[in-house]
């Protein structure tokens, strides 16, 4: 069983950056794919960024060239790098975790979830 703590989530202005934080325990982080998803107010959880074991990494479009997800197996954490952020990012973001598969991105692959951490992008 794994477990998924985030941290790093908070209040920042529009065009602010964020740093994001997922710390796992509990299996063998190499061996998972990591995602963050996010979910916004009256809006369906989605993805935001994934990063497979071997560090193939996708976004979503609406974020691409603003987020950077990365990882570091030897602290069994991931990362999400957030710049030029904008209201429409304002949501709970999720670090999740996925047995190896092919369709990564697919987010019912993601067996494993945190608690999830507020972001908040003011105009």
């Amino acid at each position: 069983q794994v477990q998924l703590v985030e941290s790093g989530g908070g209040l920042v202005q529009a065009g602010g950056s964020l740093r994001l934080s997922c710390e796992a325990s509990g299996g063998t982080f190499s061996l998972y794919h990591m995602g963050w998803f996010r979910r916004a107010p009256g809006k369906e959880r989605e993805l935001v960024a994934v990063i497979t074991t071997g560090g193939r990494t996708n976004y979503a479009d609406s974020v691409k060239g603003r987020f950077t997800i990365s990882r570091d197996n030897t602290r069994n954490t991931v990362f999400l790098q957030m710049d030029s952020l904008t209201p429409e990012d304002t949501a709970v973001y999720y670090c999740a975790a996925a047995h190896w598969t092919s369709v990564y991105t697919d987010r019912s692959k993601y067996a494993y979830w945190g608690q999830g951490t507020q972001v908040t992008v003011s105009s």
